[in-house]
């Protein structure tokens, strides 16, 4: 194992071996996959580009706050949740609750999750989604075109860092090309 992968799988890894007990990683899985159901409930109850529930989106907001607090307590605890310890639906549940976390959260994510994929125990697709979510958060350009904004044209990808290689960059995590996703965001693919 090189050095840089065994640095990479002690920041991962690192957290967890502070406690004096081990955690049990199926009722880990079972939780963060009834937040991710109760998470992805209440996001279908919002109507994009339509009236909005405020009843619906206060509950929201109360649910992403649970659900960082709660994940933020996992992480500092056990490390980051990867494929190993609650495999691939649970480290995708993991994800999901972090893009809907608040901005700091995800920034302290990010190197967590990015030695979790060296280690090859973490989706590259889902470090490229947290990485231009904070990136557009801060104001910054994206680099894989995960993130789309309400423009004059309507949906739109959040600004990108180079048009010209977004799909190279895309197709090396295993994403499709842009023009693609935007279709399908659109409905019309």
């Amino acid at each position: 194992m090189s050095t840089t992968r065994l640095a990479s799988l002690f920041l991962v890894l690192a957290p967890a071996c502070a406690t004096t007990r081990a955690p049990d990683w199926s009722a880990i899985r079972t939780e963060l996959a009834q937040r991710v159901a109760l998470d992805q409930e209440l996001r279908g109850k919002l109507q994009l580009g339509g009236e909005m529930d405020m009843e619906v989106v206060h509950r929201m907001e109360e649910v992403d706050r649970d659900n960082t607090a709660w994940l933020m307590a996992l992480v500092e605890r056990h490390g980051w949740p990867t494929i190993s310890r609650v495999g691939k639906p649970g480290a995708q549940g993991a994800w999901l609750l972090v893009q809907h976390a608040e901005l700091e959260f995800q920034e302290q994510c990010l190197p967590l999750l990015a030695a979790a994929v060296e280690a090859e125990d973490a989706e590259p697709q889902h470090l490229a989604y947290l990485e231009d979510r904070v990136n557009m958060r801060r104001g910054r350009p994206q680099r894989y075109g995960t993130q789309f904004t309400f423009g004059a044209n309507g949906l739109e990808p959040h600004t990108l860092e180079d048009p010209a290689r977004v799909d190279e960059w895309r197709a090396a995590i295993g994403l499709g090309p842009l023009a693609e996703y935007e279709a399908q965001l659109r409905g019309d693919g």
